[in-house]
Protein backbone atom coordinates (compact mmCIF):
# COMPACT_ATOMS: atom_id res chain seq x y z
CA UNK A 1 0.00 0.00 0.00
CA UNK A 2 1.40 3.38 -1.03
CA UNK A 3 1.70 5.99 1.70
CA UNK A 4 1.08 9.67 1.10
CA UNK A 5 3.01 12.69 2.30
CA UNK A 6 1.77 16.20 2.93
CA UNK A 7 2.92 18.77 0.39
CA UNK A 8 5.38 20.45 2.74
CA UNK A 9 6.99 17.25 3.97
CA UNK A 10 7.15 15.78 0.47
CA UNK A 11 8.88 18.90 -0.83
CA UNK A 12 11.36 19.11 2.04
CA UNK A 13 12.26 15.41 1.85
CA UNK A 14 13.07 15.86 -1.83
CA UNK A 15 15.17 18.95 -1.11
CA UNK A 16 17.25 17.10 1.49
CA UNK A 17 18.15 14.33 -0.97
CA UNK A 18 19.64 14.18 -4.45
CA UNK A 19 17.55 13.73 -7.58
CA UNK A 20 17.61 9.95 -7.12
CA UNK A 21 16.45 10.13 -3.51
CA UNK A 22 19.72 9.50 -1.65
CA UNK A 23 20.85 11.61 1.30
CA UNK A 24 24.41 12.99 1.26
CA UNK A 25 24.15 15.44 4.12
CA UNK A 26 26.96 17.29 5.93
CA UNK A 27 26.71 18.23 9.60
CA UNK A 28 28.29 21.46 10.87
CA UNK A 29 26.14 21.90 13.98
CA UNK A 30 28.65 20.40 16.41
CA UNK A 31 29.27 22.81 19.27
CA UNK A 32 30.94 21.09 22.28
CA UNK A 33 33.64 19.31 20.21
CA UNK A 34 34.65 22.52 18.41
CA UNK A 35 34.45 24.63 21.57
CA UNK A 36 36.61 22.14 23.48
CA UNK A 37 39.19 21.91 20.69
CA UNK A 38 39.51 25.68 20.34
CA UNK A 39 39.95 26.09 24.10
CA UNK A 40 42.64 23.41 24.08
CA UNK A 41 44.48 25.04 21.19
CA UNK A 42 44.18 28.71 22.17
CA UNK A 43 43.55 28.61 25.91
CA UNK A 44 40.49 28.36 28.11
CA UNK A 45 37.77 30.82 27.16
CA UNK A 46 39.01 31.24 23.59
CA UNK A 47 36.00 29.58 22.00
CA UNK A 48 34.16 32.83 21.35
CA UNK A 49 31.14 33.24 19.12
CA UNK A 50 33.42 34.65 16.43
CA UNK A 51 36.01 31.86 16.64
CA UNK A 52 33.51 29.02 16.67
CA UNK A 53 31.41 30.68 13.98
CA UNK A 54 34.46 31.19 11.79
CA UNK A 55 35.13 27.46 11.80
CA UNK A 56 31.54 26.71 10.87
CA UNK A 57 31.58 29.24 8.04
CA UNK A 58 34.67 27.55 6.59
CA UNK A 59 33.05 24.11 6.83
CA UNK A 60 29.89 25.21 5.04
CA UNK A 61 31.74 27.18 2.37
CA UNK A 62 33.95 24.24 1.45
CA UNK A 63 31.56 21.30 1.82
CA UNK A 64 28.01 22.51 1.17
CA UNK A 65 28.35 22.52 -2.64
CA UNK A 66 28.99 18.75 -2.64
CA UNK A 67 26.23 17.96 -0.12
CA UNK A 68 22.53 17.43 -0.69
CA UNK A 69 21.81 19.18 2.62
CA UNK A 70 23.59 21.01 5.41
CA UNK A 71 22.84 20.75 9.12
CA UNK A 72 23.77 23.87 11.07
CA UNK A 73 23.07 25.19 14.56
CA UNK A 74 21.17 28.48 15.01
CA UNK A 75 23.38 29.98 17.72
CA UNK A 76 27.01 29.76 16.59
CA UNK A 77 26.63 28.64 12.99
CA UNK A 78 23.64 29.92 11.05
CA UNK A 79 24.43 33.64 11.04
CA UNK A 80 28.08 33.04 10.14
CA UNK A 81 27.33 30.47 7.44
CA UNK A 82 24.24 32.06 5.93
CA UNK A 83 26.10 34.12 3.35
CA UNK A 84 28.19 31.22 2.03
CA UNK A 85 25.42 28.61 2.11
CA UNK A 86 24.40 27.98 -1.52
CA UNK A 87 20.75 27.94 -2.47
CA UNK A 88 20.88 24.41 -3.81
CA UNK A 89 21.47 22.17 -0.76
CA UNK A 90 18.62 21.55 1.61
CA UNK A 91 18.84 23.02 5.09
CA UNK A 92 18.37 21.40 8.50
CA UNK A 93 18.48 23.46 11.69
CA UNK A 94 19.27 22.08 15.13
CA UNK A 95 16.53 22.23 17.76
CA UNK A 96 18.12 20.95 20.97
CA UNK A 97 20.30 22.70 23.50
CA UNK A 98 23.68 20.98 23.51
CA UNK A 99 23.78 21.28 27.32
CA UNK A 100 21.71 18.26 28.31
CA UNK A 101 20.49 17.53 31.85
CA UNK A 102 22.28 14.56 33.41
CA UNK A 103 21.22 12.54 36.44
CA UNK A 104 21.82 9.07 37.83
CA UNK A 105 18.80 7.91 35.83
CA UNK A 106 19.97 9.18 32.47
CA UNK A 107 20.01 12.29 30.29
CA UNK A 108 17.16 14.65 29.47
CA UNK A 109 17.24 16.62 26.25
CA UNK A 110 15.84 20.17 26.19
CA UNK A 111 15.02 22.51 23.35
CA UNK A 112 17.21 25.57 23.05
CA UNK A 113 15.85 28.58 24.92
CA UNK A 114 13.69 30.93 22.82
CA UNK A 115 13.86 28.53 19.87
CA UNK A 116 11.37 26.15 18.31
CA UNK A 117 9.98 24.43 15.25
CA UNK A 118 7.99 27.54 14.34
CA UNK A 119 11.15 29.66 14.19
CA UNK A 120 12.94 26.99 12.17
CA UNK A 121 10.10 27.17 9.66
CA UNK A 122 10.30 30.97 9.50
CA UNK A 123 14.09 30.81 9.10
CA UNK A 124 13.67 29.01 5.79
CA UNK A 125 14.82 25.52 6.76
CA UNK A 126 13.60 22.30 5.19
CA UNK A 127 13.79 20.25 8.35
CA UNK A 128 14.30 20.01 12.09
CA UNK A 129 17.00 17.90 13.72
CA UNK A 130 16.61 16.72 17.32
CA UNK A 131 19.43 14.84 19.03
CA UNK A 132 18.08 12.57 21.73
CA UNK A 133 20.45 10.96 24.22
CA UNK A 134 18.59 7.75 24.98
CA UNK A 135 18.85 4.38 26.66
CA UNK A 136 15.89 2.04 27.03
CA UNK A 137 17.15 1.24 30.55
CA UNK A 138 16.93 4.86 31.74
CA UNK A 139 14.82 5.68 34.77
CA UNK A 140 11.08 5.98 34.21
CA UNK A 141 10.99 9.78 34.56
CA UNK A 142 13.82 10.22 32.05
CA UNK A 143 12.17 7.90 29.52
CA UNK A 144 8.86 9.70 29.94
CA UNK A 145 10.51 13.08 29.38
CA UNK A 146 12.36 11.94 26.26
CA UNK A 147 9.33 10.25 24.72
CA UNK A 148 7.11 13.25 25.43
CA UNK A 149 9.64 15.59 23.86
CA UNK A 150 9.81 13.57 20.64
CA UNK A 151 6.02 13.41 20.41
CA UNK A 152 5.80 17.19 20.86
CA UNK A 153 8.45 17.89 18.22
CA UNK A 154 6.85 15.42 15.84
CA UNK A 155 3.47 17.12 16.26
CA UNK A 156 5.01 20.56 15.70
CA UNK A 157 6.80 19.39 12.55
CA UNK A 158 3.50 18.03 11.27
CA UNK A 159 1.76 21.33 12.03
CA UNK A 160 4.46 23.33 10.21
CA UNK A 161 4.98 20.73 7.48
CA UNK A 162 8.71 20.33 8.03
CA UNK A 163 10.75 17.15 7.82
CA UNK A 164 11.58 15.78 11.28
CA UNK A 165 14.98 14.11 11.64
CA UNK A 166 15.53 12.27 14.94
CA UNK A 167 19.07 11.41 16.02
CA UNK A 168 19.41 8.70 18.65
CA UNK A 169 22.60 8.20 20.68
CA UNK A 170 23.28 5.68 23.43
CA UNK A 171 25.38 7.10 26.27
CA UNK A 172 27.21 5.89 29.42
CA UNK A 173 25.46 6.43 32.73
CA UNK A 174 27.02 8.90 35.15
CA UNK A 175 29.52 7.10 37.33
CA UNK A 176 30.03 4.25 34.86
CA UNK A 177 33.49 3.29 33.70
CA UNK A 178 34.49 5.39 30.72
CA UNK A 179 31.79 7.97 31.40
CA UNK A 180 32.12 11.10 29.30
CA UNK A 181 29.90 14.01 28.35
CA UNK A 182 31.72 14.43 25.03
CA UNK A 183 29.73 14.06 21.84
CA UNK A 184 31.41 10.82 20.81
CA UNK A 185 30.39 7.23 20.29
CA UNK A 186 29.94 5.28 23.52
CA UNK A 187 32.69 2.69 23.07
CA UNK A 188 31.17 0.18 25.48
CA UNK A 189 27.63 0.38 24.13
CA UNK A 190 25.77 -2.88 23.59
CA UNK A 191 24.11 -3.42 20.20
CA UNK A 192 20.94 -4.50 21.97
CA UNK A 193 20.65 -1.00 23.47
CA UNK A 194 21.02 0.63 20.05
CA UNK A 195 18.37 -1.58 18.47
CA UNK A 196 15.92 -1.23 21.36
CA UNK A 197 16.34 2.55 21.27
CA UNK A 198 15.29 2.57 17.62
CA UNK A 199 12.43 0.19 18.35
CA UNK A 200 11.18 2.50 21.09
CA UNK A 201 10.71 5.37 18.60
CA UNK A 202 9.63 3.42 15.52
CA UNK A 203 5.91 4.06 16.00
CA UNK A 204 4.15 6.60 13.73
CA UNK A 205 2.96 8.39 16.88
CA UNK A 206 6.35 10.16 17.06
CA UNK A 207 6.04 11.71 13.60
CA UNK A 208 9.65 11.01 12.61
CA UNK A 209 10.44 11.36 8.90
CA UNK A 210 14.15 10.44 8.91
CA UNK A 211 16.09 8.51 11.53
CA UNK A 212 19.74 9.43 12.06
CA UNK A 213 21.27 6.32 13.58
CA UNK A 214 24.56 5.18 15.05
CA UNK A 215 26.35 1.96 14.28
CA UNK A 216 25.06 -0.85 16.53
CA UNK A 217 28.70 -1.88 17.01
CA UNK A 218 31.59 0.40 17.92
CA UNK A 219 32.84 1.79 14.63
CA UNK A 220 36.48 1.06 15.38
CA UNK A 221 35.66 -2.61 15.99
CA UNK A 222 33.88 -3.22 12.69
CA UNK A 223 35.73 -5.80 10.56
CA UNK A 224 36.76 -4.99 7.01
CA UNK A 225 33.74 -6.00 4.88
CA UNK A 226 36.10 -7.30 2.18
CA UNK A 227 37.69 -9.84 4.53
CA UNK A 228 34.84 -12.30 4.21
CA UNK A 229 35.30 -13.50 7.78
CA UNK A 230 32.54 -14.80 10.02
CA UNK A 231 32.84 -11.54 11.97
CA UNK A 232 31.64 -9.70 8.85
CA UNK A 233 28.48 -11.78 8.70
CA UNK A 234 27.88 -11.24 12.41
CA UNK A 235 28.29 -7.47 12.07
CA UNK A 236 26.05 -7.36 9.02
CA UNK A 237 23.40 -9.21 10.98
CA UNK A 238 23.20 -6.38 13.54
CA UNK A 239 22.84 -3.76 10.79
CA UNK A 240 20.22 -5.87 9.01
CA UNK A 241 18.24 -6.11 12.23
CA UNK A 242 18.50 -2.33 12.62
CA UNK A 243 17.06 -1.77 9.16
CA UNK A 244 14.11 -4.05 9.83
CA UNK A 245 12.93 -2.02 12.82
CA UNK A 246 11.68 1.00 10.88
CA UNK A 247 9.87 1.48 7.60
CA UNK A 248 10.86 5.15 7.20
CA UNK A 249 14.08 6.56 5.71
CA UNK A 250 17.26 6.25 7.80
CA UNK A 251 20.78 7.60 7.52
CA UNK A 252 24.02 6.98 9.36
CA UNK A 253 25.84 9.38 11.67
CA UNK A 254 29.60 9.34 12.20
CA UNK A 255 29.82 10.24 15.95
CA UNK A 256 33.45 11.23 15.62
CA UNK A 257 34.50 8.10 13.71
CA UNK A 258 37.57 8.33 11.49
CA UNK A 259 37.41 8.25 7.72
CA UNK A 260 38.15 4.55 7.28
CA UNK A 261 35.90 3.60 10.19
CA UNK A 262 32.99 5.53 8.70
CA UNK A 263 33.52 3.91 5.29
CA UNK A 264 32.96 0.56 6.98
CA UNK A 265 29.88 1.82 8.81
CA UNK A 266 28.39 2.98 5.52
CA UNK A 267 29.13 -0.30 3.77
CA UNK A 268 27.24 -2.31 6.37
CA UNK A 269 24.42 0.24 6.61
CA UNK A 270 23.87 0.52 2.86
CA UNK A 271 23.83 -3.26 2.57
CA UNK A 272 21.09 -3.21 5.21
CA UNK A 273 19.02 -0.63 3.28
CA UNK A 274 20.09 2.76 4.63
CA UNK A 275 19.26 5.78 2.48
CA UNK A 276 22.42 7.83 2.94
CA UNK A 277 24.35 9.67 5.63
CA UNK A 278 24.40 12.80 7.76
CA UNK A 279 28.01 13.11 8.89
CA UNK A 280 30.33 15.81 10.13
CA UNK A 281 33.58 14.99 11.87
CA UNK A 282 34.37 11.95 9.72
CA UNK A 283 34.49 14.41 6.82
CA UNK A 284 36.13 17.54 8.25
CA UNK A 285 37.63 16.87 11.70
CA UNK A 286 41.08 16.00 10.37
CA UNK A 287 41.39 19.30 8.49
CA UNK A 288 40.19 21.26 11.52
CA UNK A 289 42.25 19.43 14.12
CA UNK A 290 45.49 19.52 12.13
CA UNK A 291 45.41 23.13 10.94
CA UNK A 292 43.31 25.33 13.23
CA UNK A 293 43.87 28.20 14.13
CA UNK A 294 45.47 28.70 10.71
CA UNK A 295 42.16 29.19 8.91
CA UNK A 296 43.80 29.52 5.50
CA UNK A 297 45.55 26.16 5.90
CA UNK A 298 42.37 24.61 7.27
CA UNK A 299 40.38 25.86 4.29
CA UNK A 300 42.97 24.41 1.88
CA UNK A 301 42.70 21.04 3.61
CA UNK A 302 38.90 21.22 3.54
CA UNK A 303 38.94 21.96 -0.19
CA UNK A 304 41.25 19.03 -0.93
CA UNK A 305 41.27 16.21 1.65
CA UNK A 306 37.77 16.74 3.07
CA UNK A 307 36.05 17.36 -0.27
CA UNK A 308 37.87 14.35 -1.70
CA UNK A 309 36.58 12.13 1.09
CA UNK A 310 33.08 13.56 0.73
CA UNK A 311 33.17 12.83 -3.01
CA UNK A 312 34.25 9.27 -2.21
CA UNK A 313 31.41 8.51 0.18
CA UNK A 314 29.00 10.27 -2.17
CA UNK A 315 30.01 7.78 -4.89
CA UNK A 316 29.60 4.97 -2.40
CA UNK A 317 26.12 6.25 -1.59
CA UNK A 318 25.22 6.38 -5.30
CA UNK A 319 26.36 2.80 -5.75
CA UNK A 320 24.91 1.20 -2.62
CA UNK A 321 22.26 3.27 -0.83
CA UNK A 322 18.54 2.78 -1.36
CA UNK A 323 16.50 5.84 -2.45
CA UNK A 324 14.24 7.04 0.34
CA UNK A 325 11.15 6.65 -1.85
CA UNK A 326 11.77 2.89 -1.87
CA UNK A 327 11.40 2.56 1.90
CA UNK A 328 8.65 0.13 2.94
CA UNK A 329 6.50 3.04 4.12
CA UNK A 330 6.23 4.37 0.56
CA UNK A 331 6.33 1.18 -1.50
CA UNK A 332 8.46 2.94 -4.12
CA UNK A 333 5.90 5.59 -4.96
CA UNK A 334 4.90 8.11 -2.28
CA UNK A 335 1.85 10.14 -3.19
CA UNK A 336 0.88 13.72 -2.49
CA UNK A 337 -1.75 13.94 0.24
CA UNK A 338 -4.91 15.91 -0.52
CA UNK A 339 -4.02 16.02 -4.22
CA UNK A 340 -6.65 17.17 -6.68
CA UNK A 341 -8.77 20.17 -7.54
CA UNK A 342 -9.90 20.50 -3.93
CA UNK A 343 -6.29 20.84 -2.67
CA UNK A 344 -6.69 24.54 -1.75
CA UNK A 345 -9.54 23.82 0.62
CA UNK A 346 -8.34 20.48 1.98
CA UNK A 347 -4.72 21.44 2.64
CA UNK A 348 -4.62 22.59 6.28
CA UNK A 349 -3.66 26.12 7.29
CA UNK A 350 -1.39 26.90 10.22
CA UNK A 351 -3.22 26.59 13.52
Amino acid sequence: MTSSLSAGKFRTMRRLADAQGRFKMMAADQRPPIIKAIDQKLGAGSASYENVGGVKRALVKALAPASTAVLIDPDYGYSHAFEVLPAQPGLLLTLENFAFEESAGGRKTHIMKDWGVDKIKRAGADGVKLLLWYRPDCSADVREHQHRLVREVGAACKAYDLAFLLELLVFPFAGAAGHTTDYIEHKDKRPELVLQSVRDFASPEYGVDIYKLESPLAANHLPDPASGSSAVADAQGWFDDLGKLIDKPWVMLSAGAGMEEFRRVLHYAFTAGANGFLAGRAIWWQAFQQHYPDLAAMERALSTESTGYLAEINRMTDAMARPWTECPAFAGAPELAEAGQTFPSRYPAFA
